[in-house]
C-alpha cells in the first residue's frame, strides 16, 4: 500500500515575513530633523527664546561695552584680572555682536516664522468657514436659557439674526420644523494675536537690517567754532563701527562745526543738561561756514541731517599750553583732558611739542629736546598742600598740575600713540626725562634750566559727538506701535459663540390672530466669564428674541437689565 502525503499547504509554507524596517536615513536623519523642527517652531519654544533674548541683553546694560567706550571697558577688564579676561572671552563686553546673542536672535526668528505661518493659514481658513453647528444638547453648555414665546420658528430666527448684527451667523432649517441659528464673534482676537507676533517678527527684522546697513562714528571736537567734521570717510572719526554691509564709501554727506558748549550742573555736581551750539550743512561742497544753518544739540535731542543723527555723548575741558623754546619760537597746543571724577570734572591728559626746525644742529639733538606734558586739570582749584584737587565742575578757578618732560616724545617714529597719556616705555628707557613738576594757575609760566618755558594759557570746552545712521529706525517705531495695537486688540476683543434652537410647540395657538408658540433654547460659550457675559447672559439672551420696533419690549428689556444689576 502506498503512503500519500496529506500535509496541508498552511503547514508546509514558512512564517509570514513582518514589515520591513525603515531605512536608516529615515530613522537617524529625517525623523529626528522633523521632531527638532516641530519643537523649534512651537509657541512654547518661541516664548522661551524670547525670555532668553531678554535675559541675554542684561549684561549689555550692566557691563561696559567695547563699541561704546573701549577705554572704560579695558579699565574694567584690568581691574578684575583673570575674571575680566574670561568675561572678555565670553564676549560679555560686546553682547549684541556676540555669537551666542546672535544665535538666540536667529533661533527666535526661525521659531516665530515656523509657528506663525501655520497659525496664519489656519486663521485664514477659519475666517472663511461657517460658524460651528449647534451641539445636540445645549443644556450642557455653561450658559443656557430656555423659554417659550409667541411666533413661528422661521420668523423668530429672522428676528434673532437681525439682532445679532456684527456676528457671523448662519441659519439652518431642519425637516421637522426646527430652526437653528449659529453665531460667532471675536475673530479679531486671534487676528490681533497674529498681528502682535508678526510685528515682533518685523521688529527683529528691522533691527537686524539696521545692524547690517547702519553705522556709528564718534569724534571729540573742541567747541571753538574752528574744528569741524565732514561725514565723508571713516578716517575722520576717532572710532567707527559699521554694519557688515557698510564699507564706508557711501556715507551720507554733511558737515558740521561746534561753535560752543554749555553745561549746567545741580548743586551736588551732577550734570543737569548739556547744550551744544552747532552749524551744519548738507553735502560736502566748499561753502562759507558762516552761511551754514545754526541749531542746538541737547541730551535726547540730536541734530537730524541727511538721514543721520548727531548726538552729544560727553564733554570735558581742553587746557591750552604754550611752550617757548630758547630761541624764542613758540608752539601752542590745546589738549583734550579726560574727566576722571564726574562730580568735580577733575581731568587728566597729555600734550607733545616738537622742537622748531633750525634750533639744534643735528636731528638727534633736535629729537632729544622735544617737550611733553602730562598731568591734571581742575576746573575749580582746591589745594591740600601742593596736592591739587577740584571742588566743583564749574570752571571758577582753573589750574593744572603737570609734569614737564624733555627728550624723545615719539612723534618722529610714526607709531600710533595714546593721545591722553605718554608712552611709559620712553620714560622707562630714559629717552624721555622729567624736568619739573609744578602747579600752574591760568596765565602762570614755569621756566626750565635750558631756557624753555611752559605757560598755562587757559582752557576750552570739548564735546564728544556721535554720528549715527540707522535706516530701519522708522520701521522699528512702526513695528513697536503695531505690536502695541495687536496686543490691545487681543486683550480687549471678546471671543464668544451663541447657538439658538427654535422648536415649534405642537398644537399651540395663542392670541386672537392664532400665533403659534415656539420653544427658544439659547446657549452661549465664552473662554471666561470676563468675556462679556457672566451674570448678564440671561438679559442678553432675552434681548435676542425681542422685537426692535416694539417700544414696550425696549422698556421691558431695560427694566430687566436694571433689576438684574440691583440683584
Amino acid at each position: 500500500m502506498t503512503e500519500t502525503d496529506v500535509t496541508p499547504d498552511a503547514e508546509v509554507s514558512g512564517p509570514t515575513p513582518g514589515p520591513s524596517r525603515p531605512h536608516w536615513i529615515f530613522r537617524r536623519v529625517l525623523w529626528p530633523a522633523r521632531n527638532l523642527w516641530r519643537s523649534l517652531t512651537s509657541m512654547r519654544t518661541a516664548l522661551v527664546l524670547l525670555f532668553l533674548l531678554a535675559l541675554a541683553a542684561i549684561p549689555g546694560a550692566l557691563l561696559p561695552q567695547r563699541p561704546l567706550n573701549e577705554q572704560k571697558t579695558q579699565a574694567y577688564i584690568d581691574e578684575h584680572g583673570w575674571l575680566g579676561q574670561w568675561m572678555d572671552r565670553l564676549q560679555l563686553f560686546d553682547v549684541f555682536a556676540s555669537a551666542w546673542f546672535t544665535a538666540i536672535y536667529v533661533l527666535l526668528f526661525i521659531s516665530l516664522v515656523g509657528c506663525l505661518t501655520p497659525r496664519m493659514i489656519e486663521h485664514f481658513h477659519s475666517l472663511r468657514a461657517k460658524p460651528v453647528a449647534a451641539p445636540r444638547n445645549l443644556k450642557r453648555l455653561p450658559r443656557h436659557v430656555e423659554h417659550e414665546v409667541d411666533g413661528d420658528p422661521e420668523s423668530l430666527a429672522r428676528r434673532i439674526s437681525g439682532n445679532l448684527r456684527g456676528w457671523r451667523r448662519t441659519t439652518v432649517v431642519k425637516d421637522d420644523g426646527v430652526v437653528e441659528v449659529s453665531a460667532e464673534k471675536g475673530y479679531l482676537r486671534e487676528f490681533g494675536n497674529l498681528v502682535f507676533h508678526f510685528a515682533l517678527l518685523a521688529l527683529l527684522v528691522s533691527i537686524a537690517f539696521g545692524k547690517l546697513y547702519g553705522y556709528e562714528g564718534t569724534r571729540s571736537l573742541v567747541a571753538d567754532g574752528e574744528q569741524g567734521l565732514c561725514n565723508t570717510s571713516t578716517a575722520v572719526y576717532d572710532s567707527f563701527k559699521a554694519g557688515n554691509l557698510v564699507d564706508g564709501t557711501d556715507l551720507n554727506p554733511f558737515c558740521f562745526r561746534v561753535d560752543g558748549f554749555d553745561a549746567t550742573f545741580l548743586p551736588n555736581g551732577q550734570p543737569d543738561m548739556y547744550t551744544a551750539k552747532v552749524r551744519y550743512t548738507e553735502g560736502t561742497q566748499r561753502t562759507d561756514p558762516s552761511s551754514w544753518k545754526s541749531t542746538t544739540i541737547r541730551v535726547n535731542d540730536p541734530l537730524r541731517v541727511a538721514g543721520d543723527r548727531v548726538y552729544v555723548l560727553g564733554n570735558g575741558y581742553a587746557p591750552t599750553f604754550t611752550v617757548t623754546f630758547p630761541n624764542g619760537q613758540q608752539r601752542q597746543q590745546t589738549a583734550l583732558f579726560i574727566p576722571e571724577e564726574m562730580q568735580t570734572m577733575m581731568s587728566s591728559g597729555a600734550a607733545r611739542f616738537d622742537t622748531p626746525a633750525g634750533l639744534y644742529p643735528n636731528e638727534d639733538e633736535r629729537r632729544s629736546h622735544q617737550v611733553a606734558l602730562e598731568g591734571l586739570f581742575a576746573p575749580t582749584a582746591n589745594y591740600h598742600g601742593t596736592l591739587l584737587t577740584s571742588s566743583s565742575p564749574i570752571p571758577k578757578d582753573p589750574a593744572v598740575a603737570i609734569r614737564i618732560y624733555e627728550g624723545d616724545t615719539g612723534l618722529d617714529t610714526g607709531k600710533p600713540q595714546n593721545a591722553y597719556s605718554l608712552d611709559q616705555t620712553l620714560i622707562e628707557q630714559g629717552r624721555l626725562q622729567q624736568r619739573a613738576q609744578v602747579n600752574l594757575a591760568q596765565g602762570q609760566t614755569h621756566r626750565l634750566a635750558d631756557g624753555t618755558s611752559v605757560r598755562f594759557d587757559g582752557y576750552q570746552r570739548w564735546v564728544s559727538v556721535q554720528v549715527s545712521h540707522d535706516p530701519s529706525q522708522v520701521w522699528v517705531l512702526v513695528s513697536a506701535i503695531v505690536m502695541l495695537g495687536g496686543l490691545l486688540v487681543s486683550l480687549l476683543i471678546r471671543r464668544r459663540r451663541i447657538w439658538v434652537r427654535l422648536v415649534p410647540v405642537p398644537g399651540s395657538v395663542s392670541g386672537d390672530a392664532g400665533e403659534r408658540r415656539t420653544v427658544v433654547e439659547i446657549a452661549g460659550l465664552a473662554r471666561t466669564d470676563q468675556a462679556g457675559w457672566g451674570e448678564g447672559f440671561e438679559e442678553q439672551a432675552h434681548d435676542l428674541v425681542r422685537d426692535q420696533d416694539d417700544p414696550n419690549a425696549e422698556r421691558t428689556s431695560r427694566a430687566r437689565r436694571i433689576r438684574g444689576r440691583r440683584l
